[in-house]
């Protein structure tokens, strides 16, 4: 115990010496995540959307475009090219189509949701087994659970004497955190509600909910292909999972660390960072993945 206890020290010592820390001493494990058997989303996907409350057309746009992105070609560092690691889980490529589209500016439920309503409002646009429905939340409306640990989630209309044929609808819900939480569901584009306060990135569309939106919308995607039923990919329990994305939380570019979203793109005119080029021009930041291949996190950069 002792010959550790100074040999511990004398590492320290000689990181302090080097100017890096002692952590950078140990060489970091490869995070894993486990595949449990059940079914991906694989092959041509139809993603239908259910806008909850007032959306502006041009909010529409930019994220209709970014799902659109996912099967673009523009030019690296892409939204395709973000997305095209979700090839490297087993079944080959998931291929996201934007199918049909349901405005309900009336509020319907109201202004406060609860997990059922979020099903319910996905039932609506069910397409089947080769489909993804995705509640959009305005930014006047509450969730269930929003801003206090969650910005969005993922799941399945498949109940558990089903769950073994991996049969039912996949839906997500994204919310609008622009007036309710920037801080916490829609970092790095506002200062963050905890942790180191570094300044804020200028959102890549003008809109800090949206382009916080669109960060939620991309993790919950992949992490919807990669474990649809609560038995594909993931880390720890299946009902608080790390996920494909979920378990590279805060890393957008190299050199990431805590309250540093790592080195990305900065735009020349805007001032506006952003990771990944899409459709018609636009620009996006997206979060790091988790790739199969390395057992790492993977970002565009």
């Amino acid at each position: 115990m002792a010959y550790s206890y100074r040999f511990a020290i004398f590492l320290t010592v000689l990181a302090a010496i080097a100017g890096i820390s002692s952590a950078a001493l140990v060489k970091e494990q490869p995070l894993v995540l486990k595949y449990h058997n059940g079914a991906l989303l694989k092959g041509n996907i139809n993603v239908n959307l259910v806008w909850y409350g007032r959306f502006t057309p041009t909010q529409r746009s930019v994220i209709v475009d970014f799902i659109r992105s996912l099967s673009s070609k523009e030019a690296a560092p892409s939204v395709a090219s973000w997305w095209k690691t979700t090839e490297n889980y087993k079944g080959g490529a998931s291929t996201l189509v934007v199918g049909k589209q349901l405005l309900l500016e009336n509020y319907p439920l109201g202004k406060y949701l609860k997990n059922p309503n979020l099903r319910a409002l996905s039932a609506k646009l069910n397409g089947g087994l080769s489909s993804i429905t995705v509640v959009l939340t305005a930014k006047d409306v509450n969730v269930e659970g929003f801003c206090m640990n969650r910005c969005g989630s993922h799941g399945s209309s498949v109940s558990t004497s089903r769950r073994a044929a991996n049969n039912g609808e996949a839906y997500v819900w994204v919310g609008n955190a622009e007036t309710m939480c920037p801080g916490y569901c829609a970092w790095p584009f506002h200062q963050p509600i905890y942790g180191p306060q570094g300044p804020p990135l200028v959102s890549p569309n003008g809109d800090v909910g949206v382009d916080g939106m669109i960060i939620n919308l991309a993790t919950l995607l992949a992490n919807t292909v990669t474990n649809p039923f609560k038995n594909g990919y993931f880390q720890g329990p299946p009902t608080a999972p790390l996920e494909a994305v979920s378990a590279c939380t805060g890393m957008f570019g190299p050199g990431s660390y805590p309250g540093y979203a790592g080195q990305v793109l900065v735009d020349k005119t805007t001032g506006s960072s952003f990771n990944a080029r899409g459709l018609a021009g636009r620009k996006y930041l997206l979060p790091a993945m988790w790739d199969p291949q390395t057992s790492t996190c993977k970002t565009l950069g």
